[in-house]
């Protein structure tokens, strides 16, 4: 008789898991505050009405960044310009990242993409995107 557990193993989530651990294994890049994953850093959180994400971007000019949604993945992108350095002047150390980026996020269904806003200040993309109205928990009667 073949072994059988009580609570069969879901092999495609195993993969998935296992994909999702190799892809941030390989997206680690050695920087002078540690292991870093990319800019802008991204902090993503939520209410139970809305999904917040904050990105940090310093030193950026808010109208050259790109914020979109298509089929539920946000993509925040831009270019950080260069500091200019004096002609006669030598660089020892150069940490501030310059150049294009771009961060994308996978959102969850139950995500309005006609609902959101966008703020930046000093230096943090503030994007909050609300929760669809069947997605919000809600208090049924019992009578």
């Amino acid at each position: 008789m073949p072994y059988r557990t009580q609570f069969p193993r879901d092999w495609f989530a195993d993969l998935d898991r296992l994909q999702r651990e190799m892809q941030q294994a390989f997206d680690l890049s050695p920087n002078i505050r540690g292991l870093t994953r990319g800019f802008p850093a991204l902090n993503v959180g939520g209410t139970p009405k809305s999904l917040e994400i904050y990105a940090f971007i310093p030193g950026v000019d808010p109208a050259g960044l790109e914020v979109q949604i298509e089929k539920g993945v946000l993509t925040v992108a831009g270019e950080r310009q260069i500091d200019a350095v004096p002609e006669k002047a030598s660089v020892h150390i150069d940490e501030r990242f310059a150049g294009r980026f771009r961060r994308i996020v996978t959102l969850p269904d139950d995500v309005d993409a006609n609902a959101v806003e966008a703020r930046y200040q000093d230096g943090v993309l503030h994007i909050s995107i609300a929760r669809k109205e069947t997605a919000q928990p809600r208090r049924i009667a019992i009578q």
